[in-house]
């Protein structure tokens, strides 16, 4: 009894420590409205994208669910209707199938590279700021000439150089988005390396790794949070970009930015009716739209409650 008696204490501590900053969440989310509209939106793209099989189901003789079911080869597009609630795109698209299976690609899409963009910033960031010296400068320089260069410009680069697919597209994305996260971290690191309970944990033989794990990054991680929430929106937007260039996905892949590349004849309409086939890229557009202010509204309203600085 008095062996489970520590242990019982300590999951008590656990537990009360987690429901604090549960209530902490709550009440910072109560007073920023427009954070809870953020999460509201995330939600409901999330929800979409698991249930992505249920809301759109694959063909039975599909090789890949995420291949968009294609009705003809007319170039002139579809207006919604009972057969395709979204309409089709040039080439007999179905839209809503292609909204449907787009919002688990864009998922994917910003998951994977803000994790890997993440990562490589706290190891490189985490490197420079806690080492200084050489390892610092070189490490710093380096990020200074990708940041130097357009993004943009060095993500179709890449792109052209490893030839257009969408994995390949996420490590163009992956390669210029680590360097705000590497330079975030190294000042947050520089400004508490040096900090009495970093001095403690020194003196009482941590390893490095275990004082940069366990005393620093706890301390660094919650700016890189936020930017990383907000990082989600524009990283769909560039991947779209690329889609839109024709340097993502293949033809017929569930891709938003592909839905609006296909839209790219349609968008003026037709003579005398300039808006006869607005849903080929009001639909995609409006998508993108929303997905990207649901992680905006949701980063700033994380800002507030994380940063004690910002006085909300």
């Amino acid at each position: 009894m008095d062996a489970e008696a520590p242990d019982n204490g300590l999951n008590a501590l656990a537990f009360s420590s987690f429901s604090s900053k549960l209530k902490f969440f709550r009440k910072g989310f109560i007073k920023k409205p427009s954070a809870l509209v953020g999460l509201s939106l995330i939600v409901f793209f999330i929800l979409v994208a698991a249930l992505s099989s249920w809301l759109a189901p694959a063909p039975q003789n599909s090789r890949n669910p995420y291949l968009i079911p294609e009705f003809g080869y007319s170039p002139e597009p579809k207006l919604p209707s009972r057969a395709h609630i979204f309409g089709t795109t040039e080439d007999q698209y179905d839209l809503y199938y292609g909204m449907v299976w787009g919002t688990r690609t864009a998922l994917k899409v910003a998951l994977t590279v803000v994790g890997f963009s993440v990562l490589l910033g706290i190891l490189l960031g985490g490197l420079s700021g806690y080492f200084g010296g050489w390892v610092d400068e070189l490490i710093m320089r380096f990020t200074d000439v990708i940041l130097a260069l357009p993004s943009l410009l060095l993500a179709v680069v890449i792109v052209a150089i490893t030839g257009p697919s969408l994995s390949h597209v996420m490590i163009s994305v992956t390669a210029v988005s680590w360097p705000s996260y590497a330079r975030l971290l190294r000042g947050d690191v520089l400004a508490i390396r040096n900090r009495e309970f970093i001095q403690a944990a020194r003196a009482m033989g941590a390893s490095h790794l275990r004082i940069f794990l366990r005393h620093i990054l706890p301390n660094c991680i919650y700016p890189i949070l936020v930017l990383a929430s907000l990082d989600m929106g524009s990283i769909v937007i560039t991947a779209a970009a690329l889609s839109f260039l024709g340097l993502g996905a293949p033809l017929g892949y569930a891709d938003w930015g592909q839905l609006i590349s296909l839209s790219r004849n349609w968008i003026m309409g037709s003579s005398g009716n300039s808006f006869a086939y607005w849903n080929t890229f009001t639909i995609p557009g409006l998508a993108i739209f929303l997905f990207v202010l649901g992680w905006n509204l949701l980063g700033d309203g994380l800002r507030d409650i994380l940063d004690p600085r910002s006085g909300h």
